[in-house]
């Protein structure tokens, strides 16, 4: 009997042990070609920031990572990619985020992406919408969650108080379980990882690159005809002052249905009727001031000043018609503001963009508090420079303080 239940199943176990064992070995997959990164460095695509062969080539190949959230998303012909395909800038976007990213999310997905950004450049966009009293929201972790960056960035050396903060912040978010989980503790109590922990890990880790690298490849939002539609549109040669004037223009052509110079798109779709009645008064009481978000943008900060990365830093603005008609306190966003700078250049990160007092600008922001047209061309004369010039060599001077909930509370600029 046994013999006989031997020759139906025992093919078939054989072949599940070997397809395991060989998903296990590195698989000899030739490099993505120079198409697939760049068709995936602008795709926006949640599988290219959970995994690590597109993006990682593509910083590699010398793509310049914008790192941010929805904003990206925000494709008018003056969006960085736009602008740089279109004028054939020294440098190409590598646009990592997505509606829901913060400072945590990328700490995680972009692990592998800092490694490789030694001396080398990177534009963050920071949202004040971030700094909320829970900060980074779990489900939107959970939905950017890659056990394939975080096995990888347990299996290097952790201690101190920058890694075990990281531990107990992604423990907050509900989302790991099983071996991942158990390290996670390790790190948040200060412990090293068993030899077993470290020998699981590693096979895991492996598994999880080998489907990172046979499924990267597919299914893959495309964004490069939208990137060429919306450069048609631009001249072949323009000043800033003709590039601000054209943004203007279609800014103008594009948000004259409504009273808050909202892309006409975006205020029908999401806005026009009661939804927008019930919005009126809604953000008196937000309050971006007092968030653990402080605390993540540290980690990113953490990472930049370990690989000598420069660092450009945008903090856009809110439409400021939108900001009265929902009651959004002005002095709370400046606070918010000052935070976030004190924060920054207190060690030395100096390249920094505050846009917050221009939410008021005609034709800025493309609906509430994403940038569009004019705000792309303002982003635009700070990035090129930046990127395109040689920069100083950075000397930071990190403070484990910015970790602290002391400071994660406390309210800067108040009078």
């Amino acid at each position: 009997m046994k013999r006989k239940l031997w020759h139906i199943f025992g093919p078939v176990a054989c072949a599940c042990v070997l397809v395991f064992a060989g998903l296990l070995l590195p698989l000899p997959l030739d490099k993505p070609s120079d198409a697939e990164v760049n068709r995936a460095a602008t795709s926006l695509n949640q599988d290219v920031l959970l995994g690590q062969q597109m993006k990682g080539a593509a910083a590699a190949r010398g793509y310049v990572p914008f790192i941010g959230s929805s904003e990206l998303s925000r494709m008018d012909p003056f969006h960085p990619s736009v602008l740089a395909q279109k004028y054939h800038r020294g440098y190409k976007t590598l646009l990592l985020g997505g509606p829901g990213t913060q400072s945590l999310t990328q700490f995680v997905d972009n692990q592998n992406v800092y490694n490789k950004l030694k001396n080398k450049k990177a534009v963050v966009v920071i949202s004040p919408q971030w700094f909320t009293k829970m900060g980074q929201r779990p489900d939107a972790f959970a939905y950017y969650y890659s056990p394939l960056e975080l096995s990888g960035w347990l299996l290097a050396k952790r201690g101190g108080v920058a890694d075990r903060y990281a531990a107990r912040r992604i423990l907050q978010m509900n989302n790991t379980t099983g071996l991942i989980h158990q390290c996670l503790l390790n790190v948040a109590a200060g412990q090293k990882l068993s030899t077993n922990q470290r020998f699981f890990l590693r096979l895991q880790h492996q598994l999880l690159r080998n489907e990172d690298r046979i499924f990267s490849r597919f299914n893959r939002t495309n964004n490069i005809k939208r990137i060429d539609d919306a450069a048609k549109k631009l001249p072949n040669t323009a000043t800033d002052a003709q590039l601000d004037t054209l943004a203007n223009k279609m800014g103008t052509q594009a948000s004259r249905g409504n009273d808050f110079g909202i892309a006409d798109n975006f205020f029908d779709k999401r806005l026009r009727g009661k939804r927008l009645t019930r919005l009126q008064g809604s953000q008196a009481n937000f309050d971006y001031r007092r968030s653990p978000e402080y605390g993540d943008m540290e980690l990113l900060l953490h990472e930049f000043a370990k690989n000598h990365t420069q660092v450009q830093f945008i903090i856009p603005p809110v439409n400021a018609r939108w900001a009265d008609f929902t009651g959004l306190p002005e002095s709370m966003m400046y606070q918010t503001v000052a935070k976030i700078e004190q924060q920054l250049r207190a060690q030395n990160f100096t390249n920094i963009l505050n846009m917050v007092p221009d939410g008021a600008k005609k034709n800025y922001m493309t609906d509430t508090i994403h940038l569009g047209w004019r705000g792309w061309v303002d982003v635009d004369k700070t990035v090129r420079p930046f990127l395109e010039n040689q920069q100083p060599t950075p000397k930071y001077h990190l403070s484990n303080y910015y970790f602290s909930k002391k400071w994660q509370n406390k309210v800067v600029g108040a009078n």
